[in-house]
């Protein structure tokens, strides 16, 4: 059974605080395009996030400018972070952010992809052509910069690991246009060593243009066509590469790659490294989970916060400003017209306007204007106004038969 009806406003605050009571929407994170990015004079700054299929409007109030990179625009690639609330006047929901960040460059990404569809297309990141690695390596090759961090954290894991095992270095390019043939070369020179085992071909973490030489199709082809087994340990965990999916294996980073290529030793170092890694893990994960319940716990709350009530009425107060500046702008359009037409009015009955025309205006002796037959005689005297002057003429005939009528 349907009871009492409710308001829409109470429709409004109860979908309000069922929104920052979840504890996905109180914390979120919103990658998107932006579009309508406007940053009002009052210091809030209001824009859209947008991708192929849908769009939410956003809100950063001017209290997390600092918490926003200064050259946003249109167009650019982002991911927000605030919680999803509802603006009550309206009763729309809407993103309000607390830190934005840039998520990428499009145009490097767009190549990226077009690149790794077509290779993909072509099979060369079939897993049935990847190469499995040897359990044991007595000689690893590694293609990258011998001044760069990677070496130096492939070699130093390498020996902590296994220190028997030996190192080949072939110093490339990492960085640039000439940094794809460099790295071919020295892949191919190491393949065809005989004692080589495994290659790593890897590099420290960077921007996406300077990863972006991993990206080449020669590189790509190169590594499909090796006869042994490489891997692809370029940038930080985050980064991937065409590199990485064609290789045989690809490790999150150069010391990961060391780690994934030699077996460790000592089996005790082994136990005890996976006990703490998932000791540290639960920790992170318990921090975790308790900063996400303060967050809800803190998000719950401002629904009876009266600093989330006064934001809406910040909000309100743009909005009818808005109206109010469109309303005056209408006002001033209409009485501008009306000032027009009636200037236009008065210049159609002004006399002068007439005697520019060719009229003139007659009076009699008295000064009274004739404007009827009627009212003249025979030898009358009559004044005779013009544009220019004023002439004194005298009735010699009468014509009642109108001034256009044809004396034929």
């Amino acid at each position: 059974m349907i009871g009492k009806p409710f308001k829409v406003s109470e429709v409004n605050k109860y979908i309000k605080r069922i929104l920052l009571s979840d504890m996905i929407l109180s914390n979120i994170q919103v990658e998107g395009e932006i579009s309508n990015f406007k940053c009002h004079y009052s210091g809030h700054v209001y824009f859209s996030l947008k991708d192929d299929q849908g769009k939410i409007n956003c809100v950063l109030f001017k209290n997390y400018r600092e918490y926003m990179p200064s050259n946003l625009s249109d167009g650019d690639k982002v991911i927000a972070t605030g919680y999803i609330s509802v603006y009550e006047k309206d009763g729309s929901y809407q993103l309000y952010v607390k830190e934005i960040k840039k998520s990428g460059i499009g145009v490097l990404y767009r190549a990226f992809e077009e690149l790794k569809e077509k290779l993909e297309k072509e099979g060369l990141f079939d897993k049935t052509h990847k190469k499995e690695l040897p359990p044991f390596p007595k000689k690893v090759g590694v293609v990258t910069s011998s001044s760069g961090a990677a070496i130096k954290d492939i070699i130093t894991v390498i020996k902590r690991r296994c220190p028997i095992v030996d190192i080949v270095l072939y110093p490339v390019l990492v960085q640039g246009e000439n940094a794809p043939p460099s790295i071919c070369e020295g892949l191919r020179y190491l393949d065809n060593m005989e004692d080589i085992d495994v290659i790593i071909l890897g590099r420290g973490g960077g921007s996406i243009e300077e990863l972006f030489a991993f990206n080449d199709e020669t590189i790509a082809r190169t590594i499909y066509d090796m006869k042994k087994p490489v891997i692809s340990a370029v940038g930080h965990e985050t980064d991937f590469t065409i590199a990485d999916f064609v290789a045989d294996l690809r490790a999150p980073t150069p010391s990961a790659a060391a780690e994934i290529v030699t077996p460790d030793i000592k089996e005790i170092l082994v136990s005890l490294d996976e006990k703490y890694s998932s000791i540290v893990k639960s920790f992170m994960f318990k921090i975790s989970d308790m900063n996400m319940r303060l967050d809800y716990l803190y998000n719950s709350l401002n629904f009876y916060n009266p600093i989330s009530k006064v934001r809406d009425l910040i909000q309100e107060q743009d909005s009818l400003l808005k109206r109010l500046e469109l309303l005056m702008n209408m006002k001033i359009s209409t009485c501008r017209d009306r000032l027009e037409n009636l200037n236009l009015a008065i210049h159609h009955l002004n006399p002068v306007s007439s005697m520019e025309r060719g009229y003139g205006i007659v009076t009699n002796s008295m000064g009274r204007v004739i404007n009827s037959i009627d009212d003249v005689s025979i030898n009358e005297d009559l004044k005779v106004y013009i544009k220019d002057g004023m002439l004194e003429v005298k009735v010699v005939s009468i014509n009642k038969e109108g001034l256009y009528k044809d004396e034929n």
